[in-house]
């Protein structure tokens, strides 16, 4: 389908929920106050973004890019981290045995385990600074990209690393030259998945472990009973978190176009 007819059905469901919002509140078949209208969300996240914090002294006027620039920063932070511990050693684990008998077991203990019965002991070994959200942002991003990595890497075809082997091509080539390559659609699914996990962890660990940025705002919200603020945080935490997953999904598409040229042949 061309892009040109297929962009406005993706405006199609994110209307309807906003008309059923729209109707719920005025209709009230919600409890009156709980849950804001989005013309008051609307309106407040205009004002969060746009206004004046001088003027008017609120932590809701004019604060908007601010916070998104400290939450930003640090899911940057701790995604790259993760990252760059999680691609080398998946890689590793997938490819040897006995990395894999070592390291494996232990990743898989720890990974089912929440970021949040992570927070009491972020804070008693870094404190309330940011240190303590980067460990969070990074251990829940680590995890989905160390697991693809292994699973791209133990996916590859066997046909190609025995052509490669035959021509006398070293180990450590087989897994630059075959292995990699072969693995990078997996290490991209990864990477989509970790950095939606990396808002996740953020916006907890701003709650709790940082006195900045869009989580503060959305707890410091909520205590006040700003709910249209805790709304306007959520859609913008979406927001971010899709813009990131395109931006993933593009390097995917530049970097892996030799494969669209594969199926074309």
């Amino acid at each position: 389908m061309p892009r040109v007819l297929r962009a406005p059905w993706l405006l199609v469901l994110p209307a309807a929920l906003v008309a059923l919002w729209h109707f719920a509140v005025a209709e009230r078949w919600i409890v009156e106050g709980i849950i804001p209208s989005p013309a008051q969300v609307l309106d407040s996240w205009y004002t969060w973004i746009f206004g004046s914090a001088q003027a008017t002294l609120s932590p809701y006027s004019g604060t908007w890019f601010d916070n998104v620039a400290y939450s930003t920063r640090r899911v940057l932070q701790g995604f790259g981290l993760a990252a760059a511990v999680a691609i080398p050693l998946g890689l590793m684990i997938g490819w040897n045995r006995l990395v894999a008998q070592v390291v494996d077991p232990t990743i898989q203990l720890f990974r089912p385990v929440p970021i949040t019965a992570w927070l009491p002991f972020a804070i008693a070994v870094f404190g309330i600074y940011d240190a303590s959200a980067l460990f969070l942002i990074g251990l829940g991003a680590f995890y989905p990209v160390v697991v693809n990595t292994t699973h791209g890497v133990r996916d590859t075809n066997l046909l190609l690393l025995r052509a490669a082997r035959l021509m006398g091509a070293r180990p450590a080539t087989v897994l630059a030259k075959v292995v990699f390559p072969s693995a990078l659609p997996s290490i991209f699914t990864g990477l989509r998945l970790g950095i939606g996990v990396a808002w996740t962890a953020v916006i907890v660990a701003e709650m709790i472990a940082v006195k900045s940025g869009l989580g503060y705002v959305l707890w410091d919200a909520y205590y006040v009973g700003r709910m249209d603020i805790c709304v306007a945080t959520m859609f913008s935490v979406g927001l971010l978190g899709y813009l990131s997953d395109r931006v993933i999904v593009a390097a995917a598409r530049f970097l892996l176009r030799w494969r669209t040229l594969e199926a074309h042949e």
